[in-house]
């Protein structure tokens, strides 16, 4: 169905499957999930997804060109209902989940520079973690402990399309310990009372940033499984620590900067014959 059909009732089939897929047991039980973005919808499908049908508002916006997609328009004040936002964009698409990787395609995926989220709780932060381990290269996310899953509407936005990508893992905290001391991996914990500062280490090889809850930080045993315990140097009068997200991004983009000299240096010896 290229054409547009018109739903005017909230109480449409449609109207009501969306409803149901706000909520995580929603989205498990129909193993589908909501993108309420063209640019997020864009990126979703470039990863790979597809899209079961979409609900389109011609008063908030013109309609993606999407061949062979079931597309339905509304009027405006069902999709101020449907949509999780106050300022809706033109469309609501619902796209087929995919199943969560855990430990065994994570074993399977070599990844050598990975950063492990434990038990965070705020979708936002996740999301925005998420952006910035794609930005700084980073080969995994490992979310570890979490009761939400990646399709939640706050994590899809905040991070721009990037839960969509196939390297971000669900593993028990066992699990996640287990996988990084097998694989030989350097951790380094984020600590605000930790003993080194981020940018007097030297990294290198196979290593793991992990995060945990701003107001909970690390369990003792996730602090116990770390190589060094880790902070970044405040020199403020009253900030004496930083959101997690921000503190990820410093942790990820230093472990960028230091790989990125890393291959300089390699290069300039290959340049010179050496």
């Amino acid at each position: 169905m290229n054409g547009a059909v018109q739903i005017t009732s909230a109480q449409n089939t449609k109207v009501k499957l969306i409803k149901r897929l706000r909520s995580k047991r929603g989205r498990e039980a129909e193993k589908r999930f909501l993108v309420d973005y063209q640019r997020d919808l864009r990126r979703a499908l470039d990863c790979g997804y597809s899209v079961d049908f979409l609900l389109h508002c011609a008063e908030f916006g013109s309609r993606p060109l999407l061949p062979n997609t079931d597309i339905y328009e509304i009027a405006p004040q069902i999709m101020k209902d449907l949509s999780y936002r106050e300022n809706p964009d033109s469309i609501v698409a619902v796209l087929h989940s995919k199943p969560q990787p855990g430990l065994s395609a994570l074993e399977l995926a070599r990844a050598a520079h990975v950063v492990v989220l434990v038990d965070l709780r705020v979708p936002g932060n996740i999301g925005a973690l998420l952006r910035t381990a794609d930005a700084a290269g980073l080969d995994a996310v490992i979310l570890v402990d979490t009761a939400l899953d990646r399709y939640n509407a706050n994590i899809i936005r905040s991070s721009t399309g990037a839960c969509f990508l196939d390297n971000v893992y669900k593993l028990s905290s066992d699990d996640a310990i287990a996988f990084l001391q097998s694989g030989a991996f350097q951790v380094f914990a984020a600590d605000a009372q930790g003993d080194a500062s981020i940018y007097d280490l030297s990294i290198q090889g196979k290593t793991a940033i992990v995060l945990g809850a701003e107001d909970r930080g690390l369990s003792s045993n996730w602090r116990q499984t770390a190589d060094r315990r880790v902070k970044i140097p405040m020199a403020g009068r009253l900030s004496d620590s930083l959101n997690v997200s921000a503190c990820g991004a410093v942790f990820m983009y230093e472990l960028y900067r230091q790989r990125q000299a890393k291959r300089v240096i390699a290069n300039q010896k290959g340049d010179a014959g050496i």
